[in-house]
């Protein structure tokens, strides 16, 4: 199953797990997010969304760890994952364009715009990959 993470590229974007290779998925303090990030799989595709200016689905990364618990949390309730990168999308796909294909019209990122951590239809996958080419 695909999935969205968010993050501020201020604070942890693209270029630094690039660099960095892996990265612990962690400090989500949201219950929904928790469950999907539980629910995650090692080799499920991941979005990987630029919030706040950028506002765009800018790579693919992928599980390379499944859910552990939150090394920066006391409370055992938290989880991570840990991403690793795979790809950079070649034209970032910016949630306007998101919002405007009414294929995506159902696709959490545009019901439920906060939450940080989502699944994707595979169908929603394809069709923001294809619009990333």
């Amino acid at each position: 199953m695909p999935w969205l993470v968010k993050s501020d590229p201020e604070t942890y974007g693209w270029k630094e797990l690039v660099k960095d290779k892996t990265t612990s998925w962690d400090g989500v303090r949201n219950y929904a997010a928790r469950n999907h990030l539980k629910a995650m799989k090692k080799g499920d595709n991941v979005l990987f969304y630029h919030s706040g200016n950028e506002s765009a689905v800018v790579a693919i990364a992928k599980v390379n760890k499944e859910f552990y618990s939150d090394p920066t949390s006391d409370n055992e309730t938290w989880a991570s994952v840990e991403l690793k990168s795979s790809e950079t999308l070649k034209n970032p796909v910016t949630l306007a364009k998101i919002k405007a294909d009414n294929r995506l019209k159902e696709m959490m990122l545009v019901k439920i715009g906060r939450l940080s951590v989502m699944p994707v239809t595979q169908e929603e996958y394809d069709i923001i990959l294809e619009m990333g080419k």
